[in-house]
């Protein structure tokens, strides 16, 4: 874009009870993009319903300086996280958040940070869209709204007019994407340097996902499990872990699904990156011998999990994890 033009302006609309945090997160990026002469790239306002306190989720209350009105008047409209109840628990909007949406300019970017995409979809403005969210609601977001493509393992989706945050903190990663797409890396680097983040995060939001081991319990396959997870060094064949639950490996392959949702095979990877990632955290294991003692052969093999799983490098998942 050219830096003769007036500012780009930005509305950030707090719908309550707003994430405090969500909220101050595009004011504080924006404002650091500027021209190496410090001249401001964009006008961040921020608005609510009304011009009147708006309350937030953990016992506080902000006065916006503006109503929706200044809706009307944004080259860009940015929704935080909000615990708002309709568009979280009924799938519907507000009467007057709709009444606020209809006042956004046809051709207006739109954008979400965490749980804001709930609004979005609301509107219908994500039918048929790839989007994300936090990955802990993903669930309850997809029952609510099957009709959009929902992917809770990426930090952000630029989706052209409409972009969409994972939870909290990727809302940054969202503005420095939104600033590198308006102006450039050397702004967006520039402002990341100010806020004292990095300009990009390698990897997605499903390298922060929780994922539960299944229990291991004192029948069916569980205590083969509980073997199998001392042994991930070794090679742990179908046929081998049927023997030890003493079981055909037609009805072991069957209970295991049964008792897990996933095949042998897949639960066995899932567990061998899951102690390749522990390892990464808590040794300083060579990458090669990261791979043999997680049971993924080669440091290439481990690569190729992390780049499929998480969508980043053993070392810079070391980097961003590793206890200090």
């Amino acid at each position: 874009m050219s830096s003769a033009r007036s500012p780009h302006r930005i509305a950030v609309l707090a719908l309550e009870p707003v994430v405090g945090f969500d909220l101050t997160i595009a004011p504080t990026v924006f404002s650091c993009a500027t021209l190496a002469d410090g001249t401001p790239l964009y006008e961040v306002r921020m608005c609510g319903i009304r011009a009147e306190p708006v309350r937030a989720s953990l016992g506080y209350t902000i006065v916006p300086d503006h109503g929706a009105e200044i809706l009307a008047e944004a080259d860009t409209v940015i929704v935080p996280g909000t615990y708002i109840p309709q568009p979280r628990h009924e799938g519907t909007l507000p009467a007057d958040v709709a009444e606020a949406f209809a006042l956004i300019r046809p051709g207006t970017r739109i954008a979400s940070i965490c749980t804001g995409a709930f609004v979005l979809a609301a509107a219908g403005l994500l039918d048929g869209r790839p989007a994300t969210t936090h990955w802990r609601r993903a669930a309850m977001f997809r029952d609510l709204y099957p009709n959009v493509k929902l992917d809770e393992d990426l930090l952000f989706v630029d989706d052209g007019d409409v972009v969409t945050s994972a939870g909290l903190a990727a809302g940054v990663d969202l503005c420095l994407h939104l600033i590198r797409r308006d102006f450039g890396s050397e702004v967006a680097n520039r402002a990341a340097k100010h806020c004292v983040v990095p300009p990009w995060r390698d990897g997605g939001q499903s390298q922060f996902i929780e994922r539960t081991i299944p229990e291991e319990g004192t029948d069916g396959t569980g205590p083969t499990r509980a073997w199998a997870l001392q042994r991930l060094a070794e090679e742990l064949s179908l046929p081998t872990m049927a023997e030890h639950a003493r079981m055909s490996v037609r009805t072991f392959s069957r209970r295991f699904k049964a008792e897990t949702g996933q095949s042998p095979g897949t639960w066995l990877q899932q567990q061998r990156i899951r102690h390749a990632r522990q390892l990464l955290e808590t040794t300083d294991l060579s990458v090669d011998r990261v791979a043999e003692a997680a049971g993924l052969g080669t440091a290439a093999s481990l690569r190729h999990h992390l780049r499929t799983e998480l969508g980043v490098a053993p070392l810079a998942y070391r980097k961003t994890f590793r206890a200090s």
